[in-house]
């Protein structure tokens, strides 16, 4: 009877699965429907400079949603040896294009390339990542053109999941220009305490632990572990991480720990964001799993800001 009361108990406190993977497709037909009913024919410029095998899965994975979505999609893909300035010719030239709407240059870069300087040169209309600093700012003003599409994401999937931002005490764990910053904005103006900690945050569970939302965009495997969550949290991961060692996966997944391994048997690794699951589900009260979490929303929203920049440029 104890032991059965024992597990009940631990059952109780496994945290909710948030869905990004049917979010995601969600938001997709949306977009479909708005491009049927708008009758034109976005195009996305996918750009890929060199043979980064994770890039290469990331800019499929978008032109793959585009042909979803009634989006027409023109890659580029360009040696690794390419030069700041050859990249910045072609930028130019899909600037020009009249048939373009939205350009995405893959980061990151190979090194010889000036991404800064990449990324200034696209058009602020046809930047549909939300990186060009004139979108920057417009999103620090509250006026936002493009939001970037991982940040986007995440404020989607909390609206959805009727996860109240305003009032609650909010913590983004990075803050890089792609994912930290700008989130920590988009709460901001939906009325969030935020937080912003990094590498130099001193005591950096004690922060943590007073997240209603914690937001986890380090790039560091399993980091945040059960003592940086605050019981019941909402813990969004944007972490995408390659675990091979089968101890740590064992380690890392519990429940899921044969499945795992089995992938690290299959393809040599198997995916972990930022996030310890196995300790995070013992105690928040909602987390994002890596995969089918936040990088499926990433491209999602990816598509409604090519559509948007469609229908800008055509005044529809």
């Amino acid at each position: 009877m104890l032991r059965l009361a024992a597990m009940v108990s631990v059952e109780q406190t496994r945290a909710e699965l948030l869905d990004g993977r049917t979010l995601a497709e969600q938001i997709k037909r949306e977009v479909a429907e708005e491009v049927r009913r708008a009758g034109i024919k976005p195009c996305l410029a996918a750009v890929l400079v060199g043979d980064d095998a994770a890039s290469a899965v990331y800019v499929r994975n978008k032109v793959r949603a585009c042909a979803e979505v009634g989006i027409n999609s023109d890659q580029h893909v360009l040696p690794a040896a390419t030069t700041t300035e050859e990249l910045l010719a072609l930028i130019d030239e899909l600037n020009r294009r009249e048939d373009v709407d939205g350009i995405l240059v893959q980061l990151p870069l190979p090194k010889q390339v000036d991404e800064a300087l990449i990324i200034e040169a696209v058009d602020p209309r046809k930047d549909v990542d939300g990186f060009h600093p004139t979108n920057v700012g417009l999103l620090a003003i509250g006026r936002p053109r493009f939001v970037p599409c991982t940040p986007a994401g995440i404020i989607e999937l909390l609206e959805r999941n009727k996860i109240e931002i305003a009032g609650a005490n909010a913590c983004v764990v990075g803050r890089s220009q792609i994912v930290g910053r700008p989130v920590a904005g988009l709460l901001l103006q939906r009325h969030a305490t935020v937080t912003i900690c990094h590498s130099r945050t001193r005591d950096l569970p004690s922060v943590t632990r007073q997240a209603d939302i914690l937001i986890a965009a380090i790039g560091r495997p399993a980091f945040i572990r059960g003592d940086y969550i605050k019981r019941g949290a909402t813990v969004i991961d944007v972490g995408v991480n390659k675990v091979t060692d089968a101890n740590e996966a064992r380690s890392m997944f519990a429940d899921e720990a044969d499945k795992r391994l089995e992938a690290i048997k299959q393809r040599g690794y198997t995916l972990v964001g930022d996030v310890h699951p196995a300790e995070a589900d013992q105690i928040a009260g909602r987390r994002t799993p890596v995969p089918g979490g936040v990088g499926l929303l990433t491209v999602a929203m990816l598509m409604r800001n090519t559509l948007q920049a469609a229908k800008a440029r055509r005044g529809v």
